[in-house]
């Protein structure tokens, strides 16, 4: 797709990577209002790690590759709130950015191209094998449905959403180029 889109964004202090899931609480009256207008539009939103600024409050910089999202599964938590879990479906990359008088943050977007990369047999075998044993430990808790560790885009996506670093360093590996090129910087950072 060429030429850009506009969408709504929502500002995090994390990273949501093209197949990761992301469970969210809502309780801002600007995010509940973007929810409710892209499930009953069936469309999505923009995920953006914040560089400089609150989840709360004011949001200053952010970073300017994201993930487009959309509500994969929904639900109200015992307090109230409003949850969901945010899966992760393409790249984009801000060209332009302003603000709702509600707070809410729009930009206009180009989308980033990653296209689906088989992986050969043992290809990535030791990543694979970490990332089947994390889901274990997690269970119900991320519901990722059908293992394709066979698809470099899909595992690339599982691997970074799960990392345990900074979400710095995650932001790095998702502005990268190629499913197979995020898979290696995965891998260095075993090293």
């Amino acid at each position: 797709m060429s030429g850009t889109e506009r969408i709504a964004l929502f500002p995090l202090r994390t990273v949501l990577f093209p197949q990761g899931l992301l469970p969210l609480r809502i309780f801002e009256t600007r995010y509940l209002d973007m929810i409710r207008r892209v499930m009953r539009e069936g469309t999505g939103f923009g995920v953006v790690l914040i560089l400089d600024g609150a989840e709360i409050g004011k949001v200053g910089e952010v970073a300017h590759v994201g993930t487009f999202a959309r509500v994969a599964d929904f639900g109200q938590l015992p307090d109230g709130l409003l949850k969901i879990v945010a899966r992760g479906e393409r790249r984009f990359r801000i060209v332009g950015r302003d603000m709702q008088p509600d707070g809410l943050h729009l930009a206009d977007v180009e989308w980033l191209e990653d296209a689906g990369e088989p992986l050969q047999p043992g290809e990535y075998a030791e990543l694979a094998a970490t990332l089947k044993r994390a889901l274990e430990d997690l269970g119900d808790d991320y519901p990722v449905g059908e293992l394709r560790t066979d698809d470099a885009l899909w595992l690339a996506g599982q691997l970074g959403q799960l990392l345990p670093v900074p979400a710095a360093t995650r932001q790095k590996i998702l502005e990268v180029d190629g499913a197979r090129e995020r898979l290696q910087r995965i891998e260095q950072l075993r090293q």
